[in-house]
């Protein structure tokens, strides 16, 4: 198996350390939004921006940037739900 993060398989790889934008929220504070995530609850996506910022996954699409410089959105609501349990769900292509 690849372990290696990419645009198919984000949903199933940690996403603590990525590069992150909010780019539609609800909330129009948060639009715009740039940070690493620093952490990752059920419901919340944990931003270190200019301070740490809780960003609801809910409500949220997000722009993940992966290593090798590829940029993939993802709707938070397929993030929703523990991360440990995100990581051994199957993936229905999107």
């Amino acid at each position: 198996m690849n372990s290696t993060v990419s645009p198919q398989n984000i949903l199933r790889h940690e996403l603590v350390g990525l590069p992150v934008n909010v780019v539609k929220c609800t909330d129009p504070n948060f639009v715009g939004l740039a940070g690493v995530v620093v952490d990752e609850t059920k419901n919340m996506i944990v931003l270190n921006a200019e301070s740490r910022v809780k960003v609801s996954k809910r409500t949220a699409t997000f722009r993940f940037t992966l290593p090798d410089g590829a940029q993939v959105d993802v709707d938070g609501t397929r993030l929703v739900g523990r991360p440990e349990d995100r990581l051994k769900t199957k993936v229905i292509k999107w």
